[in-house]
């Protein structure tokens, strides 16, 4: 390990950017399948990682909503859970803001309530044993329309007061945020944060529409943003959070190499950036190996580092104190490292 690598690794850092089907490792896809008895179309974890090859986002989604398939129980999305939670905190994740897409489930017959529940559970164990806070964020499927965004809303009810926001993902072209407007309108009632895809594969016309149709506290990838000098001097003037994720970026071919990643770019522009792993089991690494990878792709320094791990928590839903406690430890970190 080198030093920047240690440097990396006791970094406190928040990931903002995580979808918790899609940190299934192919070894959790056949642990789960053998013992809810599901048939998958793989006759071993190599085979599945092999297939962990893709050209663009909607043959990564094909994957991983088969993949999803063998979630069935609570104790699978706890255990799901507990699986990341112990990685990102070996990677110095003291906070983790996860998405998780119900209709992926409810639409196999599986109860929201055993999605939700699983999940709160495996949060609940891991600020006990290993100090990681967490807040769920439910993400609506935008390859659907908005009447089931609705339903999915209204099922979530029950939970809404251990929901941190919604969100929206799954495949971006021909599905603009303007098709989730009313049901966006309908969480900010409820009180709830609102966040966003926009940007990945979509134009930068799509952030717009997050940022006035959907009124979203935060933005996921953004990286088209860089296309309008407009809407990058608005961004930055606004102090918009952009989820970034690199590993993700390069396996998705949005961008052509790690060493072309524009996350200095957008440091230098006033962006206020992250680093995430998006789908970590997919994409070949979760939040250390992202801030390494671009920490080295791209000759960052040790200050921009920290600047990315302290715009995790400025960008994060928590309260503000919580938020100076973290940053507070960033700079100790930095000063004992110097």
């Amino acid at each position: 390990m080198t030093d920047l690598d240690a440097f990396i690794a006791g970094l406190p850092k928040a990931e903002l950017h995580l979808h918790i089907e899609g940190s299934l490792e192919p070894e959790q896809m056949f642990e789960f399948a053998r013992r809810n008895g599901v048939a998958i179309p793989f006759d071993s974890v190599e085979a599945v990682r092999a297939a962990y090859e893709f050209s663009n986002l909607q043959d990564f989604l094909d994957i991983y909503y088969a993949g999803a398939d063998v979630l069935r129980t609570e104790a699978d999305f706890r255990d799901l859970a507990l699986a990341y939670f112990e990685r990102a905190a070996a990677d110095g994740v003291r906070h983790a803001e996860i998405f998780f897409d119900p209709q992926t489930h409810t639409q196999r017959g599986i109860a929201m309530g055993t999605v939700v529940e699983g999940l709160l559970a495996g949060m609940a164990e891991a600020e006990a044993r290993l100090g990681v806070t967490a807040r769920l964020i439910l993400c609506f499927l935008r390859h659907l329309d908005e009447e089931d965004a609705f339903k999915t809303l209204a099922e979530a009810e029950p939970w809404l007061d251990r929901i941190a926001g919604v969100g929206l993902d799954s495949s971006e072209l021909g599905h603009p945020p303007s098709k989730f407007a009313r049901v966006f309108a309908a969480a900010a009632e409820k009180g709830l944060k609102r966040v966003a895809h926009a940007g990945e594969e979509g134009p930068a016309d799509y952030v717009r529409e997050a940022l006035d149709l959907l009124q979203v506290d935060r933005l996921d990838h953004g990286n088209r943003s860089l296309d309008d000098p407009a809407l990058v001097a608005r961004l930055a003037r606004t102090g918009m959070t952009l989820t970034v994720c690199p590993l993700s970026n390069v396996k998705l071919c949005n961008v052509a190499s790690i060493d072309a990643h524009p996350i200095d770019r957008m440091l230098e522009l006033g962006l206020r950036a992250t680093v995430n792993s998006d789908d970590p089991a997919y994409f070949g690494g979760y939040v250390g190996e992202n801030y390494r990878a671009v920490a080295h792709g791209r000759g960052l320094s040790r200050q921009q580092l920290a600047t990315l791990a302290r715009n995790s928590f400025l960008g994060s839903f928590l309260p503000d104190e919580a938020v100076a406690a973290h940053c507070a430890a960033i700079d100790a970190w930095v000063a004992a490292a110097a």
